[in-house]
């Protein structure tokens, strides 16, 4: 299969993110809630490379700090609506009946709301926080993540393999988890690769609107917030927070789109 530059792109720009975050307090001198009242509002340059906000906290220090909480907030989300709703949807796809009439039934009451409007109401029943805002997140995706566990395992379940281990005397429990769950895996990770990007997304709408991680601790979403006022005379505070949200979303989606060629066997043959 042709190697496609834009996987390697989504894996670099994937990485550098994550180590980013991960070094984020190795890669400047300034703590991100350290204020300098007598640089405020200060532009790019060698001391503060991107610039500084209105209290002469360092951006660089801030988007660093920032980066760490919104891969939190985002695996956390996934992964929690992943272990929950990947197994409930293999367990309606393998077995039908009324728990799966019942489960979908609750599946499609969640579609039913737009996510960003779920997770709005969510967090702002629970409280702001970071915590809240994962489980808020969670939810929305949760619903995704079973239907397409589901879907999936009606088409295993339909194999001919899956009928060879029934007529060898497999229980259902040892069919559902040797031959359902493992080949149904792949369609879940692309799914979740994905939905990385837009957990990260909803959380910076969160923190924007003040119902996500709350202040002092920076977000890439609370830090657009404060700097709605200052656009004019200062407009690298909504830039360099947006630039951090685009390349991480695009890095997320070019990676989905990788894992979705590499696992998807009609992809290889295509590409």
């Amino acid at each position: 299969m042709r190697r496609d530059p834009r996987n390697a792109l989504g894996v670099a720009l994937v990485a550098i993110v994550v180590a980013a975050a991960l070094a984020g307090p190795a890669l400047t001198p300034f703590g991100p809630e350290q204020p300098d009242f007598a640089a405020t509002l200060s532009p790019p340059s060698s001391l503060h490379p991107l610039g500084t906000d209105d209290l002469g906290r360092d951006v660089l220090s801030r988007i660093l700090t920032g980066a760490r909480v919104s891969l939190l907030v985002g695996f956390g989300s996934v992964a929690g609506a992943c272990a929950i709703g990947a197994p409930v949807g293999l367990v309606c796809g393998a077995f039908g009946g009324w728990l799966d009439r019942v489960l979908m039934r609750c599946m499609d009451v969640l579609l039913a709301f737009p996510g960003i409007l779920l997770a709005l109401g969510v967090t702002a029943a629970l409280g702001a926080s970071a915590t809240n805002a994962a489980l808020a997140i969670a939810l929305v995706n949760l619903p995704v993540f079973a239907r397409i566990a589901r879907a999936q395992a009606q088409l295993v379940a339909a194999m001919d393999y899956v009928a060879a281990g029934r007529a060898v005397g497999l229980s259902e429990r040892a069919i559902l988890l040797t031959c359902i769950a493992p080949n149904a895996l792949s369609p879940i990770l692309v799914q979740a690769s994905l939905l990385l990007a837009s957990s990260i997304i909803t959380e910076s709408y969160l923190s924007f609107l003040g119902l996500g991680v709350q202040p002092p601790t920076p977000t890439w979403g609370n830090m657009l917030h404060d700097a709605v006022g200052f656009l004019d005379q200062a407009s690298w505070l909504a830039w360099f927070p947006g630039i951090a949200i685009f390349l991480t979303v695009l890095g997320f989606n070019l990676l989905g789109d990788g894992l979705r060629d590499r696992l998807d066997p009609r992809s290889a043959k295509t590409a």
